[in-house]
């Protein structure tokens, strides 16, 4: 397997799951995964969130782990890195403010490289305009901005994923090993027995 470089973004409050598993699955797999924050450096933590589905009208939240980033935002160049992916939670609602987040983004899909989002991360490609014309799902409170950017919002299980061309996206941390598996394939990846 061909090792690949990966950015993975997050933020202050970004869901933990989404951004734990994530990191440490591909690490697992043997690629190079660099974890940043705008405005955070790396050995800086960004505070997390726990999302969980216990029968109300939305997730609940508490309080999660303090995740250490291993690279700083700043010193990144897009053009470095062979995918993105993008957690959810709280943090992509401001980090889709950020031109620096956008353009970084944008840069992903100009040079057609993988790239992952899972739950509110979504909301970041909406704001990027980079979901016209394609297929994917969300956390189903952002369903309505992917069909307001011009993408076609599929409501899946929060355990399914879908995947359009190199895009791959998922409802919420439940459908990661979905999630991770497509994006696996999207990057070229195999694991054999």
């Amino acid at each position: 397997m061909a090792q690949k470089k990966i950015l993975l973004l997050t933020g202050d409050f970004a869901e933990d799951y989404e951004t734990m598993v994530p990191f440490q699955m591909l690490l697992m797999i043997g690629h190079e995964v660099h974890a940043v924050c705008p405005d955070k450096k790396a050995g800086e933590k960004v505070k997390t969130a726990i999302h969980d589905f216990e029968g109300d009208q939305t997730y609940s939240e508490k309080p999660g782990h303090g995740f250490v980033l291993n690279a700083t935002f700043n010193e990144i160049k897009a053009a470095d890195y062979d995918a993105l992916v993008i957690a959810g939670g709280r943090a992509p609602e401001y980090l889709r403010l950020n031109q620096k987040v956008i353009e970084l983004v944008k840069h992903f899909f100009q040079a057609d490289k993988p790239v992952a989002a899972v739950c509110h991360g979504i909301q970041i490609l909406t704001a990027a305009d980079v979901v016209r014309g394609r297929k994917l799902t969300a956390y189903p409170a952002v369903g309505p901005e992917v069909t307001i950017a011009g993408g076609t919002y599929v409501d899946v299980s929060v355990t399914e994923a879908v995947t359009d061309g190199k895009l791959v996206t998922a409802p919420a941390w439940p459908a990661h090993p979905q999630w991770i598996a497509a994006f696996l394939k999207v990057l070229g990846t195999t694991i054999s027995l």
